[in-house]
C-alpha cells in the first residue's frame, strides 16, 4: 500500500483549539477537567463531538454500551473499516489531555482528509469508547471489554457508583444508550493516539513513543474488617484498627513491586474508611490495590504474593480481610505491521521516536484481542496524568496526530 507523502501534515492549530473547545465542559477546579463517565458533563461533551462529526459529513452511530462510531465512508463498500480513537471521559481531576486527544486526533485525521479531498479505499471509524477511565463505574475500559468479548455486558450494566446508580441506567438517563449490538463490528486495524502519561519520552527528549506492548493489570479490592470503637476510650492492646491492616499492606504491595524491577509496579490509590471520624477507631477500610507489568509471570507472581502474606498479616492484627478481582487484563503485544507503520511513519515525518511500553491501560489493550491494533505516544510534562496539571504541548500534540494520520491513513489506502 502506498504511504502519505511526507508533506501531508494535519492542522495543529486546528487540533489544539479543539481540544481547549472540548475542555470548556466539565471544568476541573484546577484547570483540568471532570468529565466523569455517564455524567451530564459527559453527555455534553458527547453531543459536541457528534456534532462535529456531522458537520464532516460522518454518519454516528452509537451502541448498546455507549460507545459512538464515526464512520467515513471508502471507495469500496466491502472494504473493511480501519478504527482510530480513544476516550472522552476523565477522571474526577482530570487532565485536559488524557483519551480526549485520541479521539480529537482522530476527527484530526477526518478534517484533514476532507480539506485536501482525499479518498480511502478503506472506510474510516472515529471512536469514543465509554467509560475507558473507570472511576465512577469499576473496571476500567468497561465498553472496550464488552466490545472484545472479555466483559459480560449484563454485568457492565449492573456496576453501581459510589451512590448506587446503576450504569445501565445512567447510560439510558444521558440518551447514549443505543440499539447496535456490542462487537459487531470487523476492523482491519485500530489506532489510538496518548498522551505517555510518563515521563520517559520527555526525559529521552523523544517526539514519539512507538508502543509495542501494554502493561497487564490486576485491580484488588480489599475490605479489612476491624471494631469501631472510641478512640480516646478504647486501651491500645484491645483495639482492632482497620486502619493498621491498611497501613501494613501499603507497606507490603510497595515491597512486593520493588522486588520485580524494573518491569512492575503497585500502589494503592482508592481508599475508603469506615466511619470515617476523628475520634472512632476505623471498623473497616475498603481499597484497591493496582499491580501492573508487561511481563505475566510477574504479574501473577505479585498478586499471589499479595494474597498468601495479606491475609495473615490481618490475622495477626485481629482483623479479618477479604478481596476481589475487580478489574484484569494481561499485557497485550500490539499488532506487528500496525507497530510497523507507526514507526515508519515517524521516521518519514522526520520525528524523534523510540519504542515503549504503555504504563496504563488504555481501549488499545482490549481491542488488540480483536483486531490488528497499534498505539502512537507523545510527551507529556513531568509525565504527570490523572492530575489537573497535566500538560502538553501543541507541537507534541501536532507531531502525535502527523504520525497517526498517517498510519491510518496508509492503512486505509488512498484512492489516487
Amino acid at each position: 500500500m502506498a504511504a502519505p507523502g511526507e508533506n501531508l501534515r494535519i492542522d495543529g492549530h486546528r487540533l489544539w483549539d479543539s481540544l481547549m473547545e472540548m475542555a470548556k465542559i466539565g471544568p476541573g477546579i484546577a484547570g483540568g477537567n471532570n468529565r466523569q463517565t455517564l455524567t451530564d458533563e459527559d453527555a455534553e461533551g458527547r453531543r459536541l463531538f457528534q456534532k462535529w462529526c456531522e458537520a464532516e459529513g460522518l454518519t454516528v452511530a452509537v451502541d448498546q454500551m455507549g460507545t459512538m462510531f464515526a464512520r467515513r465512508e471508502g471507495t469500496d463498500p466491502d472494504a473493511l473499516p480501519v478504527y482510530v480513537g480513544s476516550h472522552l471521559d476523565t477522571q474526577p481531576t482530570g487532565g485536559k489531555y488524557d483519551g480526549v486527544l485520541g479521539v480529537l486526533g482522530g476527527l484530526e485525521v477526518i478534517r484533514t482528509l476532507n480539506r485536501l479531498g482525499i479518498k480511502t479505499r478503506h472506510p474510516i471509524v472515529v471512536t469514543n469508547w465509554t467509560n475507558e477511565e473507570g472511576t465512577r463505574f469499576a473496571p476500567a475500559m468497561l465498553a472496550s471489554g464488552v466490545f472484545a468479548g472479555v466483559i459480560d455486558q449484563d454485568w457492565a450494566y449492573a456496576r453501581e457508583d459510589a451512590k448506587g446508580l446503576r450504569f445501565g441506567d445512567e447510560l439510558a438517563r444521558i440518551g447514549f444508550k443505543g440499539d447496535e449490538p456490542v462487537g459487531n463490528r470487523p476492523m482491519k486495524a485500530f489506532f489510538e493516539l496518548h498522551i505517555e502519561q510518563g515521563p520517559i519520552l520527555e526525559e529521552e527528549g523523544k517526539d514519539i513513543g512507538v508502543v509495542t506492548h501494554g502493561q497487564g493489570l490486576r485491580w484488588i479490592q480489599c475490605t479489612v474488617t476491624g471494631k469501631e470503637s472510641h478512640t480516646g476510650s478504647t486501651p491500645m492492646r484491645m483495639r482492632r484498627n482497620a486502619g493498621r491492616g491498611l497501613a501494613q499492606i501499603t507497606e507490603l504491595v510497595h515491597e512486593i513491586a520493588m522486588k520485580h524491577q524494573p518491569n512492575a509496579v503497585g500502589a494503592i490509590g482508592h481508599i475508603d474508611v469506615y466511619p470515617n471520624s476523628r475520634n472512632i477507631i476505623p471498623g473497616r477500610v475498603v481499597f484497591t490495590i493496582d499491580f501492573r507489568s508487561h511481563i505475566l509471570p510477574t504479574l501473577e507472581a505479585m498478586a499471589a504474593e499479595l494474597m498468601e502474606r495479606a491475609p495473615k498479616i490481618c490475622e495477626g492484627l485481629g482483623l479479618g480481610f477479604e478481596s476481589e478481582i475487580v478489574g484484569q487484563f494481561d499485557p497485550p503485544a500490539f499488532d506487528g505491521a500496525c507497530v510497523k507503520a507507526i514507526r515508519e511513519a515517524a521516521e518519514r515525518l522526520g520525528y524523534s521516536h523510540m519504542d515503549i511500553v504503555s504504563g496504563a491501560g488504555h481501549d488499545a489493550c482490549w481491542i488488540n484481542r480483536v483486531a490488528p491494533t497499534a498505539m502512537v505516544m507523545c510527551p507529556c510534562v513531568d509525565g504527570l496524568s490523572h492530575n489537573e496539571a497535566e500538560e502538553i504541548t501543541p507541537e507534541w500534540a501536532e507531531k502525535g496526530a502527523n504520525v497517526l494520520f498517517h498510519a491510518v491513513v496508509e492503512t486505509a489506502e488512498i484512492v489516487e
